[in-house]
């Protein structure tokens, strides 16, 4: 759990809560790593532009090379996500 000022995700307004609510829509909530940024819903967007971008954009990589790189460096780095 992080200790870093969050928005709550019922008090969200704007594009935060256009974020949140997709968030919630995809994956059935908001991941922590997503609610961390909430600070700044333009840098939050941003970011989730790029994870997009690496994750589903033209690359000679596959969507399951690229999951798998992920999941190999969250597991170094001891991170869950």
């Amino acid at each position: 759990m992080a200790w870093i000022k969050k928005i709550p995700v019922g008090e969200a307004e704007g594009r935060l809560k256009t974020i949140f609510d997709g968030s919630v829509k995809r994956a059935g909530k908001v991941y922590q790593i997503v609610h961390l940024q909430s600070l700044n819903a333009p840098v939050l967007q941003a970011a989730l532009e790029m994870y997009r971008a690496a994750m589903f954009g033209p690359s000679p990589l596959s969507r399951q090379q690229r999951e798998m790189i992920g999941t190999v460096v969250s597991s170094i780095n001891h991170c869950h996500y």
